[in-house]
């Protein structure tokens, strides 16, 4: 098994140990950008006003982690964007913003050829 599958691997079960410990998660329709499948956790799971780390996980269309893109945050116009942390090559990308409940975060990405924003409204879903 070659080393980037092994993170991979390890990466995912580390993720769904912490979100089957953590409670219940915010369930966030994932989104299409570029042939790639964009999904977003926040962190705590339901959102409270406050600063909440957001993971951005992002996979290509083969479902192989889709790296070495550039991913900023923010939840509002008037906010700069705040440039998330690749976790490694494993299509992971996380940064702690300001964020409400009622928040609806945008997520840029930025590759070498493209760039686009996606909107994840992030209200807990009765």
């Amino acid at each position: 098994m070659n080393s980037s599958w092994f993170r991979l691997l390890l990466s995912a079960l580390l993720l769904g140990t912490l979100a089957a410990c953590g409670g219940e998660v915010a369930q966030v329709p994932p989104q299409q950008w570029q042939g790639m499948e964009v999904r977003v956790e926040p962190r705590p799971s339901p959102l409270h006003d406050g600063t909440s780390e957001f993971l951005v996980m992002v996979t290509d269309n083969r479902g192989k982690p889709a790296y070495n893109l550039v991913v900023s945050l923010r939840t509002s116009d008037s906010e700069p964007w705040v440039q998330a942390i690749e976790d490694g090559q494993v299509g992971v990308y996380r940064r702690a913003i300001k964020a409400g409940p009622d928040a609806v975060l945008q997520v840029q990405i930025r590759r070498k050829d493209a760039e686009g924003v996606l909107r994840f409204t992030l209200k807990q879903q009765p």
